[in-house]
This record gives structure tokens, sequence and C-alpha cells, in this order.
């Protein structure tokens, strides 16, 4: 049986908004990022939640509570989720680290770890979901490397094509897994 998972991005950081990419430092919303939070839980409020995981990055963490943290829903943190850990440049501005992120798809960022290394440390996540949420409807807070992993799982986009586009938001995207 299948998982439906229903992946949102953090909502916008300080860290975001003054165009540096965080990486494992545990950053913190904008004013705009907590409305952004408030949005995600009206907007997915109705929408059959069993269960929410969020990286256990401050930013993602604090978006899991605004928009959820009243609606009895279970939110559960877990690490794997976290962003890739860019090292010696985590926070530092954001051309610097992802001006050439195909160069860190398999060799790490100094002191960090490399895309590929990141994308499946979410996968064992998703695995370990999928032995207690099989049929549930998940709702995962995430960050560009929980994204890619849902998108090669799911669709088999291959990394390679993943750290060549750009992010483009939207309102969350959905997966089936398993």
């Amino acid at each position: 049986m299948s998982t439906a998972v229903v992946f949102e991005t953090h909502a916008t950081s300080e860290d975001n908004e003054a165009g540096l990419a965080a990486g494992w430092l545990p950053g913190r919303l904008s004013a705009r990022g907590r409305a952004q939070a408030a949005e995600l839980g009206r907007r997915r409020g109705v929408d059959g939640i069993d269960v929410v995981f969020a990286s256990d990055l401050r930013r993602a963490v604090e978006t899991a509570e605004i928009a959820f943290g009243a609606a009895g829903v279970p939110i559960l943190l877990d690490w794997r989720l976290r962003e890739c850990d860019y090292g010696e440049l985590n926070g530092a501005p954001r051309a610097v680290v992802h001006g050439d992120r195909a160069r860190y798809l398999d060799a790490p960022y100094p002191g960090g770890e490399s895309w590929r290394t990141a994308v499946a440390r979410v996968d064992r996540f998703v695995d370990d979901v999928l032995l207690r949420w099989s049929g549930a409807r998940v709702l995962v807070i995430g960050h560009v490397a929980t994204r890619w992993a849902f998108e090669q799982r799911s669709h088999g986009v291959a990394l390679e094509d993943l750290v060549a586009e750009d992010f483009v938001w939207q309102p969350g995207w959905v997966y089936r897994v398993g």
C-alpha cells in the first residue's frame, strides 16, 4: 500500500531574506515566514493530514508549530529531513553555496556532505515512514534536499537534473511512495 506524502518547504526565514544559505544552521522565520506558516495551516488543515514530520532545524519546526500546533495532528521531528550540510559554508551567501551545486553532487561541501548523501539520508527517513504510516496522508516540512529525495524516489528524476534546476516555490507537492 502506498503512502501519500504532501511536501512543503519551511516558510521564509530571516536567512532567506538576507540571501544566505543556512544549511544546518537553525534559522528563524521572518515576519513574512510566520504569515506563510499560518497560511499553510489554513491551506492544509482540512487536507486529511494524519501526521506532520518536520526537519529538526528551527525554521522548519517553527513552520510546523505555527501551521499545525493547535490542530491536534501529531508533529514529529526528524534530523534526517535537514537540508544538505554545507559544512564550512553553512550561512554563506546563497550565490556562493548554490553557484556550482553540481560540483557537490558527489563530493561533499568542505566539512559537510554531498547532495547525494543528503538525499540518501532523506530516503532512509521515507523507508521508516512507510513501516509505520503506510496508507496514511503524511505532511513533511523540509528543505531542498528533502524535496529532491521525493522527486527522485517518486518520479525517478535524476539528481543530476535536480541540481541543475532553479528552485521555484509552489504551495506544496504531493507524492505517492511505497
